[in-house]
């Protein structure tokens, strides 16, 4: 017989193991995002034109559009199935990139690279649906924060790979490839061995105490999110600097430990040691809870009459409402929502946001060159750090206004669409270091714009088809990507270019991409009226919320 502690009081220590593990997962799953770091090295040993290359980027993103299948799948498959699928499809997808770019094999035709980079996006829609779905049911009391902690960490990937690979190996395209084919293989097999779902929080528990150990990864997350900033614009750096750079860049990523750390120890030093115990609840205790009852709380709860009280039309008028069409705020399928008019909103509003966005990211490597810079590194590491500060703080400080003073999330991206479209005209300005404010500015809003859909989209359809009614948002990436960066910025671009000898195309010059950046900045505009429209129809639901909210704070300060 072994000593162990009562799974109640151990249950806390592994829920935030798995916490960690699926930071580390958002942390290395920005590989989308890295495009540029070697479509140039792409688009000369292939020949491409610049539609060609955009239109390499988009099947990347449209790998995402088959993120349906991982929504699907997260009803009905553990959360390590999901992880596998994500990290085996990665694996073949970049590793195959590897070998082009590397040398290894002739260049692929052009169809069989779009399928690689194709099963390269779609392996990050599997591991962001474990990790967000999961985490969502694990930590309810909290979405804000841990949709801006994950996603931020997700803004984080871009940096902490693109400056890996500088420190490492000089910013090698094919190194950097090899890079996004094995570190996240290996971190995702941590994370089927810790993240899973666990039964909800008993309401004795302390919500404070909960908030301050995301405090903790908020902390951790700024800190790490600073030092790549520091290393960036101290660059260049030496061997000796570059190395001593990686190795303390992974202590900061392991620091989170520490919070499940102490939660061991705190459950050691409460409960004390229990014969035939065991810290990780066993599976019959997990599938137990794994029901759609309890992991489906709604945060409007309605008041439930014993059925012995209840009479008899009652009864009647229940069977009905089962009957109707949910209202905003309630558990919807996926056809209710998509017949919902909110819904189409958050759509149109997303993709004027996000695909804009990508416009960018995907286009960054030649923007830098039509401007005359011979290394857009630094642009490619501004716009991930600094979408992490939007991703982070928007989160955070969107729960804490809505709990302060109900306040409706969908407010945080008309504000990230309004600024978003000034970032744009300034871009296309093209003042001397225009390129760097824009890249702040973009990636700020861009951050802001996925952290706060998030957590929007579960409490206006719920939770229960949660996962599927996201990767139906996220259609938005493949679909922005191919409306602004594979035909907008392609074409215009092609416009402009000349012809080389290799038989691609290049183009220099603030010219090449002006009129991209006013269109975008015109669909930013219209994705603010969207917004404050949602807002607007959606004010009653923020307020019931908030009311919730405000009954439980009293509720527990009162016990």
């Amino acid at each position: 017989m072994g000593f162990g502690l009562s799974s109640s009081s151990s249950a806390a220590a592994w829920k935030w193991l798995g916490f960690v593990t699926a930071v580390w997962v958002q942390a290395i799953s920005g590989n989308n995002y890295t495009f540029s770091n070697y479509s140039d090295a792409l688009k000369s040993l292939m020949g491409l034109t610049q539609l060609q290359l955009n239109n390499l980027s988009v099947a990347k993103d449209v790998g995402k559009a088959f993120g349906l299948l991982a929504g699907l799948a997260s009803d009905r498959l553990p959360t390590p199935v999901i992880l596998l699928i994500g990290s085996v499809e990665g694996l073949v997808g970049y590793g195959a990139q590897w070998l082009v770019v590397s040398r290894r094999i002739q260049p692929l035709p052009y169809w069989q690279m779009c399928i690689f980079l194709c099963l390269g996006g779609n392996s990050t829609t599997w591991m962001n649906t474990a990790v967000l779905v999961t985490c969502i049911r694990n930590f309810r009391r909290n979405r804000g924060p841990v949709s801006g902690i994950l996603k931020g960490f997700v803004g984080l990937s871009t940096a902490i790979f693109t400056d890996l690979a500088s420190a490492l190996f000089s910013s090698s395209p094919s190194s950097f490839l090899l890079l996004l084919t094995l570190v996240p293989f290996a971190v995702c097999l941590s994370a089927v061995l810790f993240l899973r779902e666990y039964p909800p929080p008993a309401a004795s528990d302390d919500p404070k105490e909960e908030s301050r150990y995301f405090g903790v990864f908020n902390a951790v997350a700024v800190v790490l999110a600073v030092y790549l900033l520091a290393f960036d614009v101290t660059a260049p750096h030496g061997r000796a600097i570059s190395r001593a750079f990686a190795a303390f860049l992974l202590v900061l990523l392991a620091s989170p430990l520490a919070v499940p750390a102490y939660c061991f120890l705190k459950s050691l030093s409460s409960s004390g040691p229990s014969l035939g115990g065991s810290d990780e609840p066993s599976r019959g205790d997990e599938e137990k809870h794994r029901g759609r009852g309890d992991l489906t709380e709604p945060l409007l709860r309605q008041e439930v009459v014993p059925e012995s009280q209840q009479k008899p039309e009652v009864v009647v008028v229940e069977e009905e409402a089962l009957k109707r069409t949910p209202v905003i705020g309630e558990d919807h399928t996926i056809l209710e929502a998509m017949r919902s008019v909110d819904f189409w909103i958050l759509f149109v509003s997303f993709l004027c946001g996000v695909g804009t966005g990508l416009a960018v990211m995907n286009n960054m490597g030649q923007m830098g060159l039509a401007l005359g810079y011979t290394d857009v590194s630094m642009f490619i590491s501004l716009t991930s750090i600094w979408g992490f500060f939007g991703r982070i703080g928007s989160g955070t400080l969107s729960e804490f206004f809505l709990k302060k003073a109900g306040t409706p999330r969908p407010l945080w991206n008309a504000a990230s669409q309004i600024l978003m479209a000034v970032g744009y005209i300034i871009l296309a300005m093209a003042l001397p270091g225009s390129l760097y404010i824009g890249s702040i500015v973009v990636g700020i809003c861009y951050g802001v714009r996925l952290a706060i859909t998030v957590p929007t989209a579960s409490e206006l359809f719920g939770l229960k088809y949660y996962g599927l009614i996201y990767n139906i948002l996220i259609l938005n990436l493949p679909l922005g990507s191919f409306l602004f960066s594979g035909l907008l910025a392609g074409l215009l671009y092609d416009a402009q270019a000349t012809r080389t000898a290799g038989g691609g195309n290049t183009c220099v010059g603030p010219h090449c991409y002006r009129i991209v950046f006013v269109v975008m900045a015109i669909a930013c505009v219209a994705g603010f009226g969207l917004d404050v429209l949602l807002a607007a129809r959606t004010k009653k639901v923020y307020a019931k919320i908030y009311a919730s909210k405000k009954s439980k704070k009293v509720g527990s300060d009162g016990q």
